[in-house]
């Protein structure tokens, strides 16, 4: 079906309005002690999210792995890591989440698989050309003897993105080389990862968050690429699209993947982790006959002030409308500097991956003010809304973990230039006298938690007015009672300094600017980011009223 002549008609289904909340799961709950979060942890925790009122729950990886990727490199697709529990545990958890009205959604990554993969230990022990290496992307290389990588790609995690097999050929792994990329031009890749997503769908999941969702085809003549390797594409129009992302052929995978889901009951999803620009290149992978949502990271990438967020809002919401998918909105997530500390930096050019202890350090106070700002922003606008664990209580980045504890692969390979994602992935507090901070039932803990951590608890912040939580959870019950998610939406103003919009019978204001702006005499305010000054909006402050 072509979808990009016309304008389509609105997608009905509660994805389209719905608040996701991401677990990462060996940071979430740890129930046995052992200092790595769990099924049976995340079950136990279920009604602090039905409670906060969020409607889906979207898991990273918790399938058999070596873990040189934190779970994104899959050894068995069908099966729950020890680390993490169960097949039964999951079947717990996903019966335990929809007693409390939450769905379930979990990670699916179709790139690569893990070394460990009984495919790709196959492959290694056949002979070049056989079916068994076909699986992947394995070939001979370049130069005398074929000593040389078969093309000059870089690992998006650092260094060459080929490795050298035994016998000579070699294999890509556009991340870890525990991480070999599958071959999806091969219809057995295909079949196999249909039946993966029957093997979940059958269990009762609602879906699926697709990692790498752009990468799974490559340029068919694998040609050079003189750029530098950035998993976003397609940032510069009058370039080249990179041979190893956003290739047409992926769309092919997605309208079939869609048509399985569409014949099971009870509304199924797929959501791509499409790191694509532009908004109207993202929008092609939420056509009708394909996923339901793509990830907005132009969203989370857009600078704080006024001009950059009314033009990612707009583009957005033009760029979706014009296929009849909704917009999604994401500040944080297990990849990048959550919004707590990236707000906290310069509003020129924000790090994104990694804040170490010898870096400029973000300004706490103001990084929190402003992520409070974003987040009731956000939650005002047509779509559906992500969060990342532990944003409700106002985390920051964990920016002065030690270098002996980083796990990120990015360290490594980077060559200790790039500091990696550990910073947003320590396991949140949930009790401030706790052990672990009530991550676990001991101290144990895969990465050290700050002692901050006390500061930001849950049992901290839960019943007191003006705290983080209590934020959220306002703002989360005001956006289903005044069904903000469907919209209208009209912007009122979008000047340098301010932006002010209406969503149905809500006024939403967000002051970028250094003077404080008078609201309307009669404005009754049901939700602020931060104090206001007598009757007008301080800097770095967002207001609801109607």
């Amino acid at each position: 079906m072509n979808t990009d002549a016309t304008q389509q008609a609105p997608a009905t289904g509660w994805w389209t309005e719905a608040v996701i909340y991401q677990v990462y799961p060996r940071s979430f709950a740890d129930s046995n002690g052992d200092g790595i979060g769990d099924l049976p942890g995340i079950t136990a925790r279920l009604d602090h999210l039905a409670e906060l009122g969020v409607d889906a729950i979207w898991l990273s990886p918790f399938y058999p792995s070596p873990q040189a990727d934190a779970g994104y490199d899959v050894a068995d697709y069908r099966d729950v890591d020890p680390l993490f529990g169960t097949l039964a545990d999951a079947d717990r958890m996903i019966s335990e989440a929809k007693a409390r009205g939450l769905r379930v959604i979990v990670d699916l990554v179709p790139n690569h698989t893990s070394s460990a993969h009984r495919w790709f230990t196959a492959a290694v022990a056949a002979a070049p050309g056989s079916p068994e290496r076909q699986r992947y992307v394995i070939r001979d290389g370049k130069g005398p003897a074929g000593a040389e990588p078969p093309n000059d790609w870089e690992s998006v995690f650092g260094g060459p993105a080929w490795t050298r097999l035994p016998d000579g050929q070699w294999y890509l792994h556009l991340f870890d080389t525990g991480q070999p990329d599958l071959n999806w031009d091969n219809p057995e890749v295909r079949e196999e990862f249909l039946d993966v997503l029957r093997f979940w769908l059958d269990r009762g999941v609602d879906g699926f968050r697709v990692d790498v969702a752009h990468g799974l085809i490559k340029q068919a003549d694998l040609a050079d690429w003189q750029e530098p390797q950035e998993i976003l594409s397609g940032q510069e129009a009058d370039k080249p699209r990179p041979p190893m992302w956003d290739q047409d052929g992926v769309h092919e995978v997605y309208r079939e993947w869609r048509r399985l889901l569409d014949s099971y009951p009870g509304q199924r999803v797929l959501v791509a982790e499409a790191w694509v620009e532009p908004a109207e290149r993202l929008a092609r992978y939420v056509r009708p006959d394909e996923m339901h949502q793509a990830f907005n990271f132009e969203y989370l990438m857009a600078a704080w002030t006024a001009p950059a967020q009314y033009a990612v809002i707009t583009r957005s919401l033009e760029a979706t409308d014009a296929v009849g998918a909704p917009t999604t909105w994401v500040l944080s997530n297990h990849d990048v500097v959550r919004h707590a500390s990236r707000l906290g930096l310069s509003t020129e050019g924000g790090r994104m991956n990694g804040i170490g202890v010898d870096d400029p350090q973000p300004d706490v106070a103001l990084g929190l003010r402003r992520a409070r700002a974003a987040s009731l922003l956000m939650l005002a606008l047509p779509g559906s809304a992500y969060l990342y664990q532990g944003e409700e209580l106002g985390l920051p980045e964990h920016t002065t973990l030690p270098d002996e504890a980083r796990q990120d692969p990015t360290w490594e390979r980077s060559g200790h230039t790039q500091r990696g994602r550990d910073g947003c992935r320590v396991p949140i507090p949930w009790e401030a006298d706790a052990p672990s901070y009530g991550f676990g039932p001991t101290d144990a803990s895969w990465l050290p938690q700050p002692p901050v951590w006390a500061e930001y608890a849950l049992d901290r912040q839960r019943g007191v007015p003006g705290s983080t939580y209590e934020l959220y959870r306002t703002a989360l019950r005001l956006r289903r009672e005044h069904a903000l998610a469907r919209g209208p939406m009209r912007f009122l103003s979008s000047g340098d300094e301010v932006l002010t919009f209406t969503n149905g019978d809500l006024t939403v204001l967000t002051n970028f600017g250094a003077t404080p702006v008078p609201l309307p005499a009669d404005a009754t305010v049901l939700a602020s980011s931060a104090p206001l000054d007598g009757s007008a909006v301080p800097t770095d402050v967002t207001v609801w009223w109607v």
